[in-house]
């Protein structure tokens, strides 16, 4: 018996589209369930000619009310961050992984819970990621913590390892292994990936500043490896 194909955005992402027909596009994608609960896509933002591009796990609770991405309390970390590090925030191009908010909704009040996205719906996810990819061909792009380091380096790469460090670009056409880094489109000759912690870390953690300081810390290799 054949087996059914597994559902992706791919057939929501138009073809040699810009930024903005990405993110109408994106609007009305259900590449995934998560669009039934999520009060509306959340696309990326940002420079479409910038050499950097940001990408985290999912939206939040206050990015699925925007419409935008990081505008919540680890938006602002990251402000902070990308400031202290020596990189305009205005000339970056941030995303998730994931376009949808997925959440519990708490036993009493309203508050709606964040959850990790599964390895199905980053994968079904990925076709816009490539797509934004392919049309600002940064020169550097930064994963924000594990989930969105696994869904462009592989599911066996480990931020806690090997963070803070520029990485060869890798092949996102298919999803991505231990084998799958090669050379990519950007500008420079080698452009580059860089894993780090998500803004969100440094405001769980009991020692916050110095999870935040290790957090800009990897920002200012990043911003090195921009000016150089």
């Amino acid at each position: 018996m054949a087996r059914t194909p597994k559902r992706t955005a791919a057939e929501f992402v138009p073809a040699d589209a810009d930024l903005e027909e990405l993110k109408r596009a994106a609007r009305s994608c259900q590449g995934c369930d998560l669009y039934r609960e999520a009060t509306q896509t959340v696309f990326g933002d940002g420079d479409p000619d910038a050499r950097v591009v940001l990408v985290g796990e999912i939206p939040g609770d206050q990015e699925d009310r925007q419409g935008q991405p990081f505008v919540g309390p680890a938006g602002r970390v990251l402000d902070r961050a990308l400031e202290d590090a020596g990189i305009d925030r205005d000339r970056t191009y941030v995303t998730n992984a994931v376009k949808h908010f997925k959440f519990t909704q708490a036993e009493r009040g309203k508050r709606r819970l964040h959850k990790t996205p599964t390895r199905t719906e980053i994968v079904a996810c990925r076709p816009w990621l490539i797509a934004e990819l392919q049309v600002v061909d940064p020169e550097l792009l930064i994963c924000l913590g594990a989930t969105a380091s696994k869904a462009v380096l592989g599911t066996d790469f480990k931020v806690t390892v090997d963070r803070g460090k520029l990485l060869p670009w890798p092949d996102l056409s298919e999803p991505a292994g231990p084998s799958a880094a090669r050379a990519g489109r950007g500008r420079g000759p080698e452009p580059r990936v860089l894993a780090t912690i998500h803004p969100s870390a440094a405001l769980r953690a009991e020692d916050r500043e110095e999870v935040y300081a290790g957090l800009v810390a990897d920002l200012r290799v990043a911003a090195s490896a921009l000016g150089s």
